[in-house]
């Protein structure tokens, strides 16, 4: 039987055989081409033929591989580039300057990345001298050859659309860089701040679930006056709401940009009427109120919107360490801490301690916390230190608040569904220290009066009793009278 097949299936393979010998015979010059060559100032560059980028973002590969982290790392960052790109060869359209073949080309790239297409061709290395030529041109070669390829013609037929004449027109990487900085920062704003505020609602829905409990507050360490254990929960929610705050109105010092001020703000190389187009269309396409400055010079040369932008990254991580902190303090225990709270069980704390659970999630916000913080040192230095007309350090500035960003981004969804989503009280231990502390003199104060209530709080620490034992030793108040001035509302100042 399979002679039979074989005999059947033999003039059909003999028929093909000519053309499947022909098609595995390839002669070289039938073979695609490996590399393709491009050249500029400095010489030739053999480039990958299937790479969207060029010479230029080659010799940045070569240059600067320092962090490992690429532009495409961040892919607001990526979609800002072809933004800016998209906006000025707009502008450019719009007063008569470019081609609207070219630009219709250019448009369609530029709208794929905004699509999150081609990102993985944004590859030069955050960390990079030049203050961002690497990375502007990186975007201008391959949004170039993006728009070549849509135009039916090959990667490098510059002849076309050109990366300095068209994708570069009336621009600098000095103008270019900051901007695309500022709107990915404020695309990435709008994301760090929608988990910021689901941070702050799980605060206050424990807030909430807490209301009723009773504990003493502390200052310095120390007793001090009773709340509720609500009450600090709702603070703590309060204080990431500020935070929040903090971080829209520093979006404002983004929305000034320096498009148009080319290479120091003179504007050399744009044409008139281009700048006031180019910011127009950034505001249309973002949906942000993006503005020229008043003196585009000024606006090249100073960092005040980063620095005021990093500082507002700063003042979160400070409010959230504040308060992992204090989390780590009230959950310390179980038998010889304050645990006034359970924080969830995530792992076994200890490879030597059994029985030992850790508050990872409060540690590994502080972690974040004091890498922003560092962040945010490293932005003022380095806004500090730029000479004259330019800041040479903005890769540094840019790559500092884009981790910052990442990082808050990342942890606090975990630290709200790991950690304070499962938080619990313990009742007891509150009730106890409620019972016994010399903190609750103060609210007898206006019953007992100042000196009675030191005689009692000084006896209370030496006897070991508790106020509450004592003033029912001593019959200075009826049940009823200790039941009202101890009831929650009124203890803890609400109405």
């Amino acid at each position: 039987m399979n002679k039979i097949k074989l005999i059947i299936a033999l003039p059909i393979l003999m028929l093909f055989a000519p053309q499947y010998a022909q098609a595995q015979k390839k002669t070289p010059a039938e073979q695609p081409p490996q590399f393709r060559t491009e050249k500029d100032l400095l010489g030739e560059k053999q480039i990958p033929h299937d790479a969207y980028y060029g010479v230029q973002t080659l010799r940045a590969l070569e240059n600067f591989p320092i962090s490992g982290v690429k532009t495409n790392f961040y892919p607001d960052y990526v979609k800002a580039y072809a933004i800016v790109k998209l906006a000025a060869a707009r502008a450019n359209t719009e007063v008569g300057r470019m081609q609207p073949e070219r630009m219709a080309a250019i448009e369609k790239a530029c709208l794929a990345v905004i699509d999150g297409k081609y990102h993985d061709q944004f590859l030069t290395d955050l960390y990079q001298g030049g203050a961002g030529t690497s990375a502007n041109m990186n975007a201008n070669e391959v949004l170039a050859n993006i728009a070549l390829e849509m135009m039916g013609k090959k990667k490098g037929e510059y002849q076309f659309i050109e990366p300095h004449d068209d994708l570069n027109m009336g621009q600098s990487t000095n103008d270019v860089y900051p901007t695309a900085i500022h709107i990915a920062l404020i695309l990435h704003n709008d994301k760090v701040i929608k988990e910021a505020e689901l941070l702050a609602q799980a605060f206050h829905k424990k807030g909430e679930e807490f209301k009723n409990l009773v504990k003493m507050g502390r200052t310095e360490g120390q007793d001090a006056v009773p709340m509720t254990l609500g009450q600090e929960f709702h603070a703590f929610g309060s204080q990431i709401d500020g935070a929040i705050e903090v971080l829209r109105k520093s979006e404002t010092y983004l929305y000034e940009i320096n498009m148009g001020a080319t290479a120091i703000g003179t504007g050399l190389t744009a044409s008139p009427g281009y700048a006031e187009k180019c910011v127009a269309q950034i505001a249309k396409i973002t949906g942000k109120p993006f503005v020229g400055p008043k003196d585009l010079i000024a606006a090249t040369s100073s960092m005040q919107g980063f620095v005021m932008f990093s500082s507002a990254y700063k003042n979160l991580a400070v409010t959230l360490s504040k308060i992992s902190s204090d989390l780590i303090f009230l959950t310390s225990g179980p038998r010889n801490g304050i645990f006034e709270i359970n924080l969830p069980a995530l792992q076994p704390g200890s490879s030597i301690m059994p029985g030992k659970v850790n508050p990872v999630m409060p540690e590994v916000m502080n972690q974040v916390c004091y890498k922003v913080m560092g962040n945010d040192v490293t932005v003022t230095i380095a806004s500090r230190d730029g000479l004259l007309q330019l800041n040479a350090y903005e890769p540094v500035v840019a790559t500092s608040i884009m981790e910052s960003q990442a990082l808050f981004f990342k942890v606090m969804p975990l630290f709200r569904t790991n950690c304070i989503d499962g938080i619990t009280a313990n009742e007891e231990v509150l009730k106890r220290y409620l019972e016994t502390t010399i903190g609750i003199v103060t609210a007898l104060n206006p019953v007992l009066g100042y000196e009675k209530t030191t005689e009692l709080a000084k006896e209370a620490l030496e006897s070991g009793k508790g106020i509450l034992e004592l003033i029912r030793e001593k019959k200075l108040l009826t049940e009823d009278q200790i039941k009202k001035l101890l009831d929650p509302a009124a203890l803890t100042g609400q109405k």
